[in-house]
């Protein structure tokens, strides 16, 4: 994983020390925001000096869309990836593009994602959602945004990759397994960040052995849930483990091992309830800042569920949320969830004109400077806009300026059962609820496995949908 770019330097921080490089001025909680705080104008390519390791990140839109070209460069596994393959394993997310079990998934569970999957999983959200409300109407007072929604995004995933619910809204502790999974990604992810240290083997030894009991315990669920089905024989392809259980490649024959399948399901709760439980949580708070915003949102669901609060739109009618889709391109393009993908070339190359790279080096691409690079979104790029995504507005925008989802072939495979998901629910809330946050609360961002808002609250009020003549047009077929 060493990354010396044929000891190339890049622009970096001032106040580089020897021995360790760029620690000082590091923050360990806030690592991407120090990031982009230190570095945002070092200019489109720069470095960090972590100890003996280098990372070499890339923030231009110019180089970004160089480095997304399939042709020439393929996903490299950060170090904090690699760290995370002991409890995710060769899962979609943290498998190398050459072993064989990613290509395998990838070709059984596309069609998981097809039009007539997502209308399967149509109803699982549904319920998801009505269940949340529930909670919402017995309670007082604010509600944390964030918390809500990875509950709600967690009962949904878990619902559509196995069937199973973990009683979010109804237990008054955590399910067990909640609680494991986060300290088990914890740990990963501080492996991640002490592999570049020294003495690193001995520090990540020690936080295995604190850990394998919360490993243990959610390797253990998985297992037993995926044998209980195969007892059964219940290998319906109805959701993700089904579709893992009873199919088999079309061409070949192979079908995924059990131990995959495990780090199949253990990928699709991570990344499927966190990259869009902090989709939602930005998307309201940017609503909760920009009353003209949210206005329209709500006459949009207005004008397609009509005038009762508790309406549920229909698969057909998620597509017609336009403006909240807007919303939610724009509070993705502000902060990606997932903020980074690296990158490797398949043969030594020159990217930029000027900067040789080699197969072993490998350059992070930083989504959120990427989506702030005036040359593709302008010089009000740090501003909400969400008719910047208006079709008017998009044309003749920078190729690969936009990548909340990663890019190319390893991008997120779930991106639509997210995108359908998080439309879903803001209709729902918007038509149902009024919404206000807190003025005095400044944007906090928790960086997790993903980016999520911290410490952000609203307070909600039933409202009385009314019908207008404003968006009377979204309602009729398309």
């Amino acid at each position: 994983m060493r990354n010396d770019w044929s000891r190339q330097r890049f622009p970096h921080p001032a106040g580089r020390k020897p021995f360790l490089g760029d620690v000082l001025g590091a923050d360990r909680a806030g690592p991407l925001q120090n990031t982009m705080a230190r570095c945002g104008g070092l200019g489109p390519i720069f470095e960090l000096k972590v100890f003996a390791q280098k990372f070499v990140f890339v923030s231009g839109a110019e180089l970004a869309a160089e480095l997304c070209e399939e042709t020439r460069f393929h996903k490299a596994l950060s170090p904090g990836l690699v760290a995370l393959r002991e409890f995710a394993g060769d899962g979609l997310f943290t498998a190398y593009s050459h072993e064989p079990n990613w290509q395998l998934a990838h070709d059984l569970l596309r069609p998981a994602f097809t039009k007539a999957a997502m209308r399967r999983y149509h109803p699982i959200m549904l319920a998801a959602t009505s269940e949340l409300f529930d909670s919402w109407d017995a309670g007082q007072g604010p509600v944390d945004v964030s918390a809500d929604m990875t509950k709600l995004t967690l009962e949904t995933i878990s619902r559509a990759a196995f069937s199973r619910d973990f009683g979010s809204f109804t237990r008054e502790d955590p399910h067990p397994f909640v609680p494991a999974m986060v300290a088990a990604l914890r740990a990963g992810q501080r492996k991640g960040f002490l592999n570049a240290m020294p003495g690193a083997g001995l520090l990540g030894r020690r936080l295995n052995r604190r850990n394998a009991h919360h490993q243990t315990y959610v390797d253990s669920m998985i297992d037993d849930i995926i044998a209980q089905r195969r007892q059964d024989d219940d290998l319906e392809d109805r959701d993700l483990l089904g579709i893992m259980l009873s199919t088999a490649h079309p061409d070949s024959g192979q079908r995924l091992e059990d131990r995959n399948i495990r780090y199949q399901i253990l990928t699709f709760l991570v990344a499927g309830h966190e990259t869009t439980s902090g989709a939602l949580s930005f998307a309201l708070y940017y609503l909760s800042r920009n009353p003209a915003v949210l206005a329209e949102a709500q006459v949009e669901t207005d004008a397609i569920l009509g005038t009762d609060p508790d309406a549920e739109p229909t698969f057909e009618q998620v597509p017609r949320f336009r403006h909240i889709r807007r919303v939610l391109d724009e509070a993705l393009r502000l902060w990606p969830t997932a903020p980074a993908f690296t990158r490797s070339p398949n043969t030594d190359t020159v990217i930029g004109d000027r900067y040789p790279m080699r197969t072993q080096d490998w350059a992070t691409v930083l989504i959120p400077l990427i989506h702030r690079d005036p040359s593709a979104w302008g010089d009000d790029a740090h501003e909400f806009r969400p008719d910047r995504f208006l079709p008017e507005n998009s044309r003749g925008r920078a190729p690969h300026s936009y990548k909340p989802f990663g890019t190319g072939e390893r991008a997120c495979i779930g991106r639509q059962f997210a995108l359908h998901e998080a439309a879903l629910v803001l209709a729902r809330l918007l038509h149902r609820y009024d919404l206000t946050g807190n003025p005095e609360y400044e944007l906090a961002i928790s960086e997790r496995l993903t980016l999520m808002p911290k410490g952000f609250e609203i307070t909600l009020a039933r409202r009385t949908p009314a019908r207008t003549d404003a968006h009377r047009n979204a309602a009729s077929p398309l």
